[in-house]
């Protein structure tokens, strides 16, 4: 057994020393989440209202787990019968399909907290956020209902009915100490048929309808629906998932294995790669030495102040960069020389001829040069032309 998978044989057993604390020490958290799932046993999920919907609606309540558009273009001469949607997504065209089979005289119990626009426009109202409070309590608004009520002390929705038409029936409020009653619950007729529209789910769902004396409001409120076939469509809640891990995921124990290996992969591939890579040689940088040399060169010339040599190498080299960059004829250093190099670098004809004057004494062999020469003539040409 080799020193490397020692390593990893250690970190994993660390690793999973260390999952199991944590999974032996966890504490459950509850799920407040308002998910509406026919199936879910958290506090905002419907799985007791799935299983008491049976006697709630005498065994007439069958659950579509199709578009409303699917199901009613395949059953195109449905008698009347009740409709029921409970806090799901569905498309404008199903919404047409609903609308049109109350128009026929089906009756729609929708309990939605949020409808889309065109279709609360054609029942006739729109709602809104309210308010923000953390608790208000439900009731209905029929006499022989006043006793019935439910108290939402978690997560209520806030929303309410801000706008109504008139000859639209209001059926519950929402009671507030802070607020004025506020309508959420409309009774619209349709055509032949009727709306029933409930702006606030939460009273369908596990945690309340588990707490004693709530049911009977949730009987009432059903209780407006006749005594017929029921469709209720599920669709959203039902479709499962096709993504090929649902089922790992789905699981928290193979959820922590699955990501236990991956991550212990991702280290593998790490390590081992880091193992066998090559040491990279470090390679110096060829030095330049042209500098040095300038600098030595410079430092002879000083040293032996020989300036009148000095001069008229830098005169030969700024002609010869005027030659090539300029193309300037430099045989004769005459006006007419002075008038070229003035036009094609702008700069003034005085500079242009000090220099000139300046090079030709660098030229003479028998001119008597000084260091200050040397030192105008060379900021000079540097200027004329950056050497």
């Amino acid at each position: 057994m080799n020193k490397t998978f020692k390593i990893y044989a250690l970190v994993f057993i660390i690793i999973m020393v260390i999952l199991a604390l944590l999974e032996v020490n966890k504490k459950e958290v509850t799920d407040w989440r308002k998910n509406f799932d026919v199936d879910e046993k958290s506090p905002f999920g419907l799985f007791v209202f799935n299983h008491e919907s049976k006697d709630l609606f005498k065994g007439k309540l069958k659950k579509v787990d199709v578009s409303a558009y699917e199901y009613y273009n395949q059953n195109k001469n449905k008698p009347a019968h009740n409709i029921l949607v409970i806090e799901s997504e569905i498309d404008m065209e199903s919404w047409k399909k609903i609308m049109d089979q109350v128009s026929k005289g089906s009756d729609a119990m929708i309990i939605v907290s949020h409808l889309p626009k065109p279709v609360s426009d054609s029942i006739g109202y729109y709602n809104s956020q309210i308010s923000f409070e953390e608790e208000n309590y439900i009731k209905l608004t029929d006499k022989k209902y006043q006793g019935d009520f439910i108290h939402l002390d978690k997560f209520p929705s806030g929303r309410g009915f801000s706008y109504i038409k008139p000859e639209i029936e209001v059926l519950g409020k929402t009671v507030e100490k802070n607020n004025t009653d506020q309508a959420n619950f409309i009774k619209a007729k349709f055509g032949k048929g009727t709306f029933y529209v409930h702006c606030e789910p939460l009273f369908l769902t596990n945690y309340y309808l588990l707490k004693k004396g709530n049911v009977k409001y949730f009987q009432d409120v059903f209780s407006y629906l006749q005594d017929r076939d029921t469709l209720w469509f599920v669709e959203s809640n039902t479709k499962e998932s096709r993504f090929f891990m649902r089922f790992i995921l789905s699981k928290p124990a193979l959820k922590y294995a699955w990501w236990i290996f991956l991550g212990g992969l991702v280290l593998f591939i790490f390590f081992n790669a880091k193992r066998k890579q090559r040491i990279v040689p470090i390679v110096e940088p060829l030095k330049n030495t042209s500098a040095e040399f300038v600098k030595s060169i410079g430092n002879l010339y000083l040293q032996e102040g020989d300036f009148h040599d000095m001069m008229a190498k830098k005169a030969q080299y700024f002609l010869n960069k005027v030659r090539l960059d300029l193309l300037i004829d430099t045989q004769n250093l005459d006006e007419d020389f002075a008038k070229k190099l003035h036009l094609k670098t702008g700069k003034p004809v005085e500079m242009i001829n000090e220099a000139i004057t300046l090079i030709k004494k660098g030229q003479d062999p028998y001119a008597n040069v000084m260091k200050e020469d040397l030192a105008r003539m060379n900021k000079l040409l540097d200027e004329i032309i950056k050497i």
